[in-house]
C-alpha cells in the first residue's frame, strides 16, 4: 500500500501501458473535435496546445520545472479508447464534417478511427431540451430502467475494448434549469425517484448516476446540476469515484478570471462589467431559450463575485455585472466575445477597458477534455473519491463540497491543481 501524503492507493499509479476508455455524453462539437485532435496527435504528430497534461509543468521540490507527463503516471495517448452516447445519428467522421469546426482535410486524415466510433443511443428527456432534434434515443418503461441501459452500456464498453478503467465527460448541450426536489437529498431518494420518473431527475442526472455506480470518473463539462445534487455526490464519496463541474471555462469567462485578479491586486476599482457572445453552434440555439440561458448566466455571472468581493474599500461595491448570449448562426463555432469594463483608478478618475475575443469554442473546450479525462483517471486510481474541487480550474462554476467556497481566480486555481498533481506525482 503506498501513502502519499494524505491518501493511499492499492493500485499502482502507473500508466504507460494502460488502456483507458474516454466516454463523453455528446457526439458534437466538443466531443468530435477533442476525439479527432488527439487522433491526429498521435498519428500525424499534430500539437497539442492548450493541453496541460501534455504541455503542463510543475515545479519540483529543488525548483527545477518537471512536465506534468513526466511526473504524473498518466495514461498515455496511445492507449485512448473512446465511445460515446448521442441522440442524434452518425458516426465521429460524420459529425466531425457535419459540426465544421476542423477543416476537411485535417478531419478526413482520421476517417478511419473516426468512422468507427459509433455512439450509443442516448438519454432524451424533451422536457429539459425542448428545441434539440432527436433521432436516436432509448426507450424504457422507467428512469431507472434508462439508467440501467446506461450501465450496461459501460460494461459492454469496457469489456469489448478490454479497457483497465474507464472516465466520462459531459459534452452535451444545456438543459433547462431544474428546481431543487427531495429526490436530490439522499441517494435512497433519487432512485425512488427514478422509479416514479420525477420530472426534477434529468437526464445529465442520470448519465452522472450510471456512471458512479459503475466506478467510472464524470466530469461535467455543462451548467447543468448533473453532479451538484447531495444524492449523488453522497454516492460519489461512498464508492470512491471522482466527480466534478460544471460548465467548461473556455473563452469569455477564462479571460475574466484572469483579468479580475489583476484588477484586485492592483486595488483598482470597478464599477460595471459588461459581457455579451455571439454564437450559431448547437449551443447557441439551446441557449436561446431563456430557461436553458438561466443556467449558464448562473455559471458565467458568479465569477466576478467571488473574486471581486468589497472587503469595506469601496472599491467593488456598486458593482454592476451584465451577460448576454445571442444566437448568431453565420458564426458556427466561431464564438465572439466583448467586454465592456468600467473601472476607476487613483482619486476615482474613471477608465475603461474593452476586450474582443474572437475564439474558437469547441478548439479551446477540446485540451479540457483530454486534461479531465486523464486528471480523473489519476485520480481514481490514488484513490480520490468525491467532488475533486482541484479540478476546479477548468470549470465556470467549480464544484465543491459542502461548506467550502468556489474559487474562480484563475491563477489560485492553477495553483491547486499544481499542488494536488505534486501529491500524484513521483518528483
Amino acid at each position: 500500500m503506498k501513502q502519499e501524503q494524505g491518501f493511499s492507493t492499492s493500485v499502482p499509479l502507473g500508466g504507460s501501458s494502460r488502456r483507458l476508455g474516454v466516454l463523453t455524453v455528446g457526439l458534437g462539437a466538443v466531443a468530435t473535435t477533442f476525439v479527432a485532435g488527439v487522433e491526429l496527435i498521435r498519428r500525424h504528430g499534430k500539437h497539442p496546445v492548450g493541453s496541460l497534461s501534455q504541455l503542463g509543468a510543475l515545479e519540483s521540490a529543488t525548483g527545477e520545472r518537471v512536465r506534468i507527463a513526466d511526473a504524473v503516471s498518466l495514461a498515455p495517448l496511445d492507449g485512448l479508447v473512446f465511445g460515446a452516447w448521442d441522440v442524434l445519428a452518425g458516426n465521429a467522421h460524420e459529425r466531425a464534417r457535419q459540426v465544421n469546426v476542423l477543416s476537411r482535410e485535417d478531419i478526413d486524415s482520421v476517417a478511419e478511427p473516426l468512422s468507427a466510433i459509433q455512439p450509443m443511443p442516448g438519454v432524451f428527456l424533451p422536457e429539459h431540451m425542448p428545441t434539440l432534434e432527436a433521432n436516436r434515443v432509448k426507450s424504457a418503461k422507467s428512469k431507472r430502467d434508462l439508467v440501467d441501459a446506461l450501465r450496461e452500456d459501460i460494461r459492454a464498453f469496457r469489456r469489448s475494448n478490454a479497457l483497465d478503467d474507464v472516465v466520462a465527460v459531459y459534452c452535451a448541450s444545456t438543459e433547462f434549469e431544474v428546481e431543487p426536489s427531495p429526490s436530490h437529498r439522499s441517494y435512497e431518494a433519487f432512485l425512488q425517484g427514478l422509479e416514479k420518473g420525477d420530472p426534477s431527475i434529468t437526464a445529465s442526472m442520470m448519465y452522472a448516476c450510471a456512471c458512479i455506480e459503475e466506478r467510472v470518473g464524470f466530469a461535467n463539462g455543462a451548467p447543468n446540476s448533473a453532479v451538484a445534487i447531495p444524492a449523488l455526490r453522497e454516492r460519489a464519496r461512498e464508492l470512491g469515484v471522482p466527480i466534478s463541474g460544471s460548465d467548461f471555462k473556455t473563452g469569455q469567462t477564462m479571460m475574466k478570471t484572469a483579468i479580475a485578479p489583476a484588477l484586485q491586486q492592483r486595488a483598482l476599482g470597478v464599477n460595471g462589467w459588461f459581457s455579451t457572445n455571439i454564437l450559431g453552434n448547437r449551443d447557441g440555439h439551446v441557449l436561446d431559450q431563456p430557461a436553458a440561458f438561466r443556467a449558464k448566466e448562473r455559471s458565467k455571472a458568479g465569477v466576478l463575485e467571488s473574486i471581486l468581493e468589497d472587503r469595506g474599500e469601496g472599491l467593488y461595491a456598486d458593482l454592476f455585472h451584465k451577460v448576454r448570449i445571442e444566437y448568431y448562426p453565420p458564426r458556427g463555432d466561431a464564438k465572439e466575445g466583448w467586454d465592456n469594463i468600467d473601472l476607476f483608478g487613483w482619486l476615482g478618475y474613471p477608465m475603461q477597458i474593452k476586450i474582443n475575443f474572437l475564439c474558437r469554442d469547441s478548439i479551446l473546450a477540446a485540451p479540457i477534455v483530454l486534461d479531465l479525462a486523464l486528471f480523473t483517471d489519476v485520480a481514481a486510481r490514488a484513490g480520490w473519491g468525491g467532488v475533486q474541487e482541484w479540478l476546479g480550474f477548468y470549470f465556470k462554476a467549480p464544484e465543491t463540497e459542502e461548506g467550502t467556497r468556489a474559487l474562480h481566480d484563475l491563477f489560485a486555481q492553477r495553483r491547486k491543481l499544481d499542488r494536488s498533481l505534486a501529491r500524484l506525482a513521483l518528483i
